[in-house]
């Protein structure tokens, strides 16, 4: 085997492992892309932490929407 046959051949390999090397790149991005759409959701895995209200805030909240409700009904025995 000539010289420039070994360095062609080297050449090429080389060239080939830069090809290689950047396809495991684009594969480890797409890797964590996924990975953080399946760790950030919190329903999946089930770490959520359930929201509750007290008892008073319930009552605000079901006293002003009588409220809106009484206004509605209002305004449409008006019309």
């Amino acid at each position: 085997m000539a010289l420039t046959e070994v360095a062609d051949t080297l050449r090429l390999l080389k060239s080939k492992r830069a090809q290689i090397n950047k396809e495991l790149s684009d594969l480890d991005r797409a890797i964590t892309a996924l990975q953080g759409l399946t760790d950030s959701s919190s329903a999946s895995n089930g770490n959520f932490k359930k929201r509750t209200l007290s008892a008073a805030a319930r009552r605000k909240i079901s006293a002003a929407q009588k409220i809106r409700w009484a206004k509605v009904r209002a305004k449409s025995a008006k019309n």
